[in-house]
């Protein structure tokens, strides 16, 4: 078993614990690792992204979740960043450290109910998550702000799901275009060839993003 399969484990079991002590009943499961448990995407996903449902003091549920992960394992970092919640958390039996981080952000989200799972672990989780529409506009915005190579796969991932595009300008269209030319053949070797599963490594190498430039043309 590798690094990110192991690192797997840790996310379904820091989710579990999340769970049971009631602390994922005001937050959504969101972003990458929420594609990854929720829809099989077969990318990993290296942290736990959530955004609050209700408005709860953000000094609360950094208390809660603090005292929820020191139960079981080293909170490693702990505040209040501008726009996020983060909570870092460090166990002996996985080789690398898991984050946790909560917009800090209160909207009206669009979400489901979606139980997430690993083919590593034998835990599952009922979890408020977003929808593919929402997550699509999330991605969306997360490309164009930070230009991630992961965030442009995981918009292609959604496409493929069947969901539409939102109502995009050509101005907007135009710049997700652009993020796209900036990724190098080396990006897909080596930052989004390392998250994804082997079967579809080489067709990312050799494709690379040709299905979402369509999809933008």
């Amino acid at each position: 078993m590798n690094i990110l399969e192991k690192h797997e484990i840790f996310e379904m079991e820091v989710l579990d614990r999340l769970n049971s002590t009631r602390i994922l009943d005001f937050l959504v499961f969101g972003g990458g690792s929420m594609l990854r448990l929720c829809h099989e995407m077969k990318r990993f996903s290296v942290d736990l992204d959530f955004w609050k449902t209700r408005d709860i003091p953000d000094e609360r549920i950094l208390a809660e979740i603090e005292a929820t992960m020191n139960q079981e394992y080293d909170v490693t970092d702990s505040q209040l960043k501008y726009f996020t919640i983060l909570v870092e958390v460090r166990s002996p039996h996985f080789p690398r450290r898991l984050k946790i981080e909560i917009r800090r952000e209160l909207r009206e989200w669009d979400y489901e109910q979606k139980i997430a799972f690993s083919k590593f672990s034998t835990l599952q989780v009922l979890v408020k998550a977003h929808t593919l529409k929402q997550t699509l506009i999330n991605k969306i915005h997360a490309l164009l702000d930070r230009g991630e190579i992961r965030d442009a796969f995981d918009i292609e991932f959604i496409l493929r799901k069947g969901v539409e595009l939102p109502s995009l300008s050509k101005t907007e269209k135009a710049a997700l275009l652009k993020q796209l030319e900036k990724f190098k053949t080396e990006d897909f070797k080596v930052i989004l060839g390392s998250l994804l599963e082997p079967d579809i490594r080489k067709y990312y190498i050799e494709q690379q993003f040709s299905f979402l430039r369509e999809k933008l043309m």
